[in-house]
């Protein structure tokens, strides 16, 4: 949608340094942009790629206004500032409300007028789907559910069943909630499937990535608080309960009836073990797992990073002879 700069900076009160006549049409990279373009500079790795710029202006900080050859917004926070104003300058889509005639209904389901419900939607026994609420082609949202207003289900997304979601929550394409979690008792036979009769509650503002998969609870629900955010690919197991505001990149995985606190970060491919517990404003690097209770806020790592195959082996072998060495470091001692 065009708008003027003059506009985006009176919008967002923040200093336009430029034409406030000249209108922006879309966003891109620093160094893809045209001169109908919004970008932003916010880590010092990108400044090589500012005086090149051909946008019609660059979200930045004051300090790297002077290197800008085109128009500045100036904000203290310019990646928050640029998302911001990319919603403005990109809206999302709108959709008509109305029910696809493919649609499947049962028909104790309750959809609000103002829903949209796409091709080939199913929508179960006793479940309520609140106003403007999008459910895109294909999803599935099985019995005894309850979808807050504004939600989006952009396409194939299985809410399986028993599940409360809050308001203006995103799933993306894929995105399993309320299956089965993994509860099995070992007996002499083999395996005995514990039968899973919990929910799941997800709270509002919440983005719940592709290919994810949250499993509802064993007795009691799977908790998603407010604001949490998802990445693609993600497990988390029954009865884990996850803070409001905690993002988790991809490949992540939780086990069962683990507590995460409150704007923790956990970059991909890391995760907890089962039954522990995480306070608030942990941040777990890539790779690495909490496998005890975490009480003390603050950035936690366990992990070997990738190096030439014939290095690595020499030091598993310097490894393999550690007990050896402390064995005689003892006797030495001695």
């Amino acid at each position: 949608m065009p708008i003027s700069l003059g506009e985006l900076a009176t919008t967002f009160g923040c200093e336009l340094i430029g034409d406030p006549d000249v209108t922006v049409n879309g966003v891109a990279s620093l160094t893809n942009a045209s001169s109908e373009s919004l970008t932003f500079l916010s880590s010092a790795a990108y400044s090589s790629q500012l005086p090149s710029t051909k946008a019609a202006a660059v979200v930045l900080r004051a300090a790297d206004a002077d290197a800008c050859p085109v128009s500045a917004l100036i904000s203290d926070s310019p990646y928050v500032m640029y998302a911001r104003m990319a919603a403005l300058v990109c809206p999302a889509p709108t959709f008509a409300p109305g029910v696809h005639a493919t649609a499947t209904i049962a028909e104790s389901a309750r959809v609000a007028d103002s829903a949209h419900v796409a091709a080939s939607a199913v929508i179960g026994d006793r479940t309520t789907i609140g106003e403007n609420a999008v459910v895109g082609p294909g999803t599935v949202i099985g019995p005894d559910c309850t979808i807050g207003d504004n939600c989006r289900f952009i396409a194939n997304v299985s809410i399986v069943k028993n599940v409360t979601i809050g308001a203006r929550c995103l799933f993306h394409p894929g995105a399993v909630i309320g299956s089965d979690g993994f509860g099995n008792a070992m007996t002499p036979e083999g395996w005995v499937k514990v039968p899973q009769v919990g929910g799941v509650r997800i709270g509002s503002d919440v983005e719940i990535g592709a290919n994810t998969s949250i499993d509802c609870g064993a007795i009691g629900d799977t908790v998603i608080e407010d604001g949490v955010r998802i990445d693609n690919l993600v497990h988390i197991a029954h009865n884990v309960h996850i803070g409001a505001h905690t993002a988790i990149a991809a490949l992540c995985g939780f086990a069962g009836s683990t507590t995460i606190g409150k704007r923790c970060m956990f970059a991909g491919n890391s995760g907890a073990v089962n039954h522990i517990t995480v306070c608030d404003d942990v941040i777990v690097m890539s790779q690495s797992v909490l496998t005890k209770d975490t009480t003390t806020p603050g950035v936690y790592s366990s992990s070997f990073p990738a190096k030439p195959a014939r290095a690595w082996a020499k030091q598993v072998a310097r490894f393999r002879r550690l007990e050896g060495l402390f064995a005689r470091v003892k006797r030495l001692e001695k």
